[in-house]
């Protein structure tokens, strides 16, 4: 799974999602949509300007994570 580390990334630079959204003109609803990890699909220009305005590449913004870590669920080992 996809998720969207925009909170984590703002949060570890004091930045606010109205900073974002004024620096960067994207809107308020769809930095809410990132920043809650709600996306249901990502917008290459959205991307561009948060990666660009943050100083960070797709990959720090976007990682993917097995469903199992999100919930805390221990895996067995192979």
């Amino acid at each position: 799974m996809i998720t969207c580390r925009l909170s984590t990334i703002l949060g570890a630079k004091r930045l606010k999602v109205s900073d974002v959204c004024r620096a960067t003109g994207i809107a308020r609803a769809t930095l809410d949509r990132y920043y809650n990890d709600r996306v249901k699909s990502f917008d290459r220009d959205v991307l561009g300007k948060l990666c660009q305005f943050l100083q960070v590449k797709p990959g720090d913004l976007l990682v993917e994570v097995e469903q199992a870590d999100l919930f805390g669920v221990p895996t067995a080992a192979h």
